[in-house]
């Protein structure tokens, strides 16, 4: 792998080294962003540049350490020490943002694949890949870019300067310094509800301050800072200083007691030279606190590399949970880091950056892109694909019809069909054909349920349909649907087809390819989360805060092999055909992404039945919930055939086939009592969007998603690992 070496005479280069192994506890990440700090990293290479007298005034603790050894050891041994100090290179960079590539076993935090931010200057590099420690490390959420989230360590060193000050709301404060931590301070304080005044010597500076929140700005040379404090303050002078400046002089230091109000407060987190003038300063009764760095845990060994975490309870805001909070007004978009970008540069070419940055390059923050510049998923653990196509965007399914189709036609007139769904249509929607392999059902159907004609020629069917006037509901085998689900699109018609959607991920790829023309609308037949019951207990679990863990335990009983079902090539076997309702379920009543899931067979796939018939399938979500389903052949017939267990803060709900509804809390339990498992509801919701009355109550996105999720416990029951679930 690349990673950038700093040598003490000043050179710079991009070297071929050893990929790190995750560190005790810790992660391996394949860095996608890091971040330039123009002002420290520019100030490390001209400190290395300098020659020794340079460097020994710049560095007098170095100085005494090196004099210590020559007394202890002898010179010799002391200017062999420096030396190997000159000739050993040293790494840049301390701010970053990846994928984690492997996770130490000792972590359970991470995942491979999540997005993260990492930060240290001993361990957050300018390199390909970086080993950190888990306590350096927070998890990316969505609505977060990568190259944002490289921003994650500055922006928590600005955050704890913040937290040093301790502002209050309406506070003015004076930010001395507008580089990459300084503007990013200003941008925190203005967010805070602080009024903002910022200085700085460069006058470029002046648009990127306002635009990040400050109220005033000064630019020293063309203003007087004396004149502009009194005049914002009212001569009283500003409640809080910031002194963000990296220099030898002390004029900052006393530009800031003099602007200063009595009784104020002066925070230090820039590389500055203070030396407090003792008489303003007592007079004044001046409050001096510096900020060290991230947060709390910065240097101390036992919390970055030992994971010893600090209890909330007695440390609220340590690195690690500023990361969070960081992340989280990067979500919200409360940091304005477009504003201080400068430019995103690939990290094959970051020499060129240093070099323009020694030359005096107006730089603030540069963003370097390593392997491409694409941006990895969104969702905390990426997807694989198994083998299909990367999908195209799919355009959302419209939101509700503009006028009421003219007529529905019903392709399958199976005993499914003439039960649950049909009853639920009749008298409803205008009904057009129904088609049916056997021409005796067809016409009986027709009769039934006063369809305009039956047919038993699907494709013709379809062919005369017209495109926004008619709609398709598909009742047929499993490996017809996504045929005659793809010949729907093709028309522009509104499609509902029974689960599963299709067979295979092939078949769904072509359906996400129809969808992104949007020429129609799919709803796949998960009636279960339309279910009365269904629809209380995610009411219910709305209101419970935190991530839910649920059970759903399926006796679906043995399957007959002389059943359709049994014939692996019509009906795709149970996982697909089944199992995908209480997949679907889960995700329903989560509300969130399944990103991974782990599945085995709890009964040998062999003789008659080549293929699973009972599975245990355990999915991880975005959100940190879990839902375990246990789908069996085995097991006594007196048992309910549906029961769900869902556990959440403070509460459990119970449901015995949707119609007996546990509600455990507060020490009570009440009992409620519902109809069916949605059939009914589900076309209702369906015949209202239809007559151009409601909106569609299924949307593809959703489908597709448990479709994903359905394919990946496939896969994980194949491969008996843990699969990542597709976007």
């Amino acid at each position: 792998m690349l990673q950038i070496a700093q040598y003490q005479d000043g050179r710079l280069e991009l070297q071929e080294v050893p990929k790190p192994n995750p560190p005790p506890g810790g992660v391996l990440i394949r860095v996608t962003h890091s971040v330039i700090s123009a002002g420290t990293e520019k100030m490390k290479v001209e400190q290395a540049k300098m020659n020794l007298l340079q460097k020994a005034r710049a560095r007098p603790d170095q100085v005494r350490k090196v004099l210590d050894t020559a007394r202890n050891l002898g010179w010799r041994a002391a200017i062999d020490k420096v030396r190997n100090r000159l000739e050993t290179p040293s790494p840049l960079g301390y701010s970053a943002a990846g994928i984690v590539a492997a996770v130490d076993p000792g972590n359970t935090r991470l995942r491979v694949g999540q997005r993260v931010a990492c930060g240290g200057a001993e361990c957050a590099f300018h390199a390909e890949f970086v080993a950190v420690p888990d306590l350096l490390t927070a998890a990316v959420p969505d609505g977060v870019e990568s190259w944002q989230a490289a921003y994650t360590t500055i922006a928590s060193i600005a955050l704890q300067t913040v937290r040093q000050l301790d502002p209050r709301l309406g506070d003015r404060v004076l930010v001395l310094g507008q580089g990459l931590v300084g503007l990013l301070v200003t941008n925190l304080l203005h967010a805070n509800g602080c009024r903002v005044m910022a200085v700085d010597l460069a006058e470029p500076r002046r648009a990127t301050a306002a635009a990040v929140g400050a109220e005033r700005v000064v630019i020293l040379g063309g203003q007087s800072l004396p004149d502009e404090v009194r005049s914002w303050t009212e001569g009283h002078g500003v409640d809080a200083v910031v002194l963000a400046t990296a220099t030898s002089s002390n004029t900052p230091t006393e530009q800031a007691i003099d602007a200063l109000r009595d009784r104020g407060r002066l925070v230090v987190v820039g590389n500055t030279h203070v030396e407090l003038p003792w008489k303003t300063t007592y007079e004044k009764e001046l409050e001096i606190r510096y900020s060290r760095s991230y947060g709390p845990g910065r240097y101390d060994p036992s919390y970055e590399w030992g994971g010893a975490d600090y209890p909330i309870g007695y440390v609220r805001w340590t690195e690690q949970r500023n990361f969070d909070a960081c992340l989280h007004l990067m979500k919200t978009g409360a940091l304005k880091l477009d504003a201080i970008t400068t430019r995103r540069v690939p990290f094959r070419d970051s020499l060129a950056v240093y070099r323009e940055l020694a030359g005096g390059a107006p730089e603030i923050g540069v963003v370097l892109t390593y392997h491409t510049d694409a941006e990895p998923p969104a969702s905390p653990v990426p997807a694989t694909d198994h083998g299909r196509a990367s999908a195209p965007a799919i355009n959302p399914t419209p939101s509700r019809r503009t006028s009421p189709v003219a007529h529905l036609d019903v392709i399958g007139a199976g005993n499914f069909a003439r039960t649950m769904l049909l009853p639920h249509l009749q008298g409803r929607l205008p009904l057009g054909t129904i088609v049916n392999h056997t021409a005796l059902s067809a016409n009986h159907v027709k009769s039934k349920f006063q369809f305009a004609n039956a047919s038993t020629d699907a494709d013709a069917t379809l062919a005369q349909a017209s495109e926004g006037r008619s709609a398709v509901l598909i009742a047929t085998r499993h490996h017809l649907h996504a045929r005659f689900v793809l010949g729907a699109l093709e028309r522009g018609l509104d499609v509902f087809v029974e689960k599963p959607l299709c067979l295979t991920e092939a078949e769904l790829a072509a359906i996400d390819v129809a969808m992104a023309r949007q020429r129609g609308s799919v709803q796949v037949g998960f009636n279960r989360r339309f279910a009365p019951a269904s629809q209380e207990m995610r009411r219910l679990l709305a209101a419970v805060p935190g991530p839910k863990s649920a059970s759903f335990q399926v006796m679906a009983g043995k399957l007959d092999p002389s059943h359709w079902y049994a014939n692996h090539a019509e009906s795709g076997g149970r996982v697909l055909g089944e199992a995908c309702h209480f997949l679907d379920f889960f995700n329903f009543l989560f509300g969130s992404s399944p990103v991974r899931v782990s599945a085995q067979t709890t009964w040998p796939a062999t003789g008659r039945l080549p293929f699973a018939d009972s599975v245990t399938a355990q999915i991880e979500y975005a959100d940190g919930s879990c839902g375990q389903l246990i789908y069996t052949a085995e097991g006594d017939s007196t048992w309910p055939k549906e029961v769900c267990t869902v556990f959440g803060a403070g509460v459990v709900l119970k449901v015995v086939n949707f119609q007996e509804l546990e509600i455990r809390r507060g020490r009570k339990t009440v009992q409620q009592k519902y109809q069916g498992k949605g059939h009914g509801e589900q076309m209702e919701a369906w015949a209202r969007y239809l007559r151009a009355e409601a909106p569609h109550p299924l949307p593809y996105a959703e489908s597709r998603r448990a479709m994903n999720l359905t394919f990946a416990t496939l896969e994980a029951l194949r491969t008996g690992g843990s699969v990542a679930v597709a976007p």
